[in-house]
């Protein structure tokens, strides 16, 4: 019978509670299940990296599209670097003899032509430096250029009926000291890329003088031994400071300016450094191209308009 404000305890029976048992302590793993648990987590750990670094462009491969550019940056900077396209590695080639023909512009440029540069502050430019004048520029004419440098002279001759505006570029970055100090920081000797890389101020194919210029090609370009022309990177009009000298054979697209031409003594010091090959103790780029092994720097440039 229950009390008349209906509090338990009164006239219910007690409330039962199951009785108290000790907990039991889990079980212990056997040596065996240990090691079968050990290593299927090792083998989930890699196939988890495998996936990223084959399947995540940017992990531990290149994005797509970027693994077979020549010149490209070598180094920390994703900013275009100014080099001609990559190819497969090969092993050193003979560097051959004689000159390949100087290309020629099929219809010849209107005389004078109208040159611009454009500010880039992407790209590194430890040296700053003016921009060349804007306006009109002949497209007719040569410049002679030497090129002091530790491993010898190198003497070029800049053809204003190829590439006007490049040549008023060289020519303003040498009169502004601009080359004087840096290295030649590319040299490849494999079979279809036989060129040296020079004009990075910052000495790994990322830099340049913080402005661009525009390309100067034309159908049925063409390069070879004793051909000078400006790298850049696979965007179009990105040419800025630096350029390369053809010392052998080079298969590489149309799309590089050609501005002028190596005399006989550079290409023999061009012959001496390519033999001597790259430095396997620095860092290539994956392409069989690396520093020199005798280092190229310029000392002093030079031009004669």
């Amino acid at each position: 019978m229950s009390e008349p404000d209906g509090r338990p305890g009164h006239g219910r029976p007690p409330h039962h509670y199951p009785q108290w048992q000790p907990p039991v302590p889990p079980k212990q793993l056997s040596p065996a299940a240990v090691v079968l648990v050990a290593g299927s987590a090792v083998v989930v750990v890699v196939m988890v990296l495998a996936f990223l670094a084959w399947g995540y462009p940017g992990f531990l491969r290149e994005p797509d599209g970027e693994a077979g550019v020549v010149f490209r940056a070598t180094t920390p900077s994703s900013s275009p670097s100014s080099s001609p396209p990559a190819t497969v590695a090969r092993p050193p080639a003979a560097i051959p003899g004689g000159r390949a023909p100087m290309p020629k512009r099929p219809k010849p440029l209107a005389d004078p032509v109208t040159c611009a540069f454009t500010p880039d502050p992407g790209v590194p430019a430890p040296k700053k430096v003016a921009l060349p004048p804007d306006g009109p520029a002949p497209s007719a004419g040569t410049a002679d250029v030497r090129l002091a440098t530790t491993a010898g002279a190198i003497g070029l001759t800049l053809d204003r009926a190829l590439a006007p505006c490049t040549v008023v570029n060289f020519l303003s970055l040498a009169k502004q000291g601009f080359y004087d100090g840096t290295s030649c920081h590319r040299l490849a000797v494999s079979t279809g890329l036989q060129m040296l890389q020079c004009g990075d101020p910052v000495g790994d194919g990322t830099g340049g003088p913080g402005y661009t210029i525009r390309d100067e090609v034309f159908p049925g370009l063409t390069y070879g031994r004793g051909v000078l022309a400006m790298a850049k990177s696979t965007a179009p009009d990105s040419c800025g400071s630096q350029f390369f000298l053809v010392f052998g054979e080079i298969d590489i697209p149309p799309e590089y300016t050609v501005f002028g031409s190596i005399d006989d003594p550079g290409l023999q010091t061009l012959d001496v450094i390519a033999r001597a090959g790259t430095d396997p103790a620095k860092p290539g780029i994956g392409d069989g191209s690396g520093p020199p092994k005798v280092p190229v720097t310029l000392t002093h440039v030079t031009a004669t308009p």
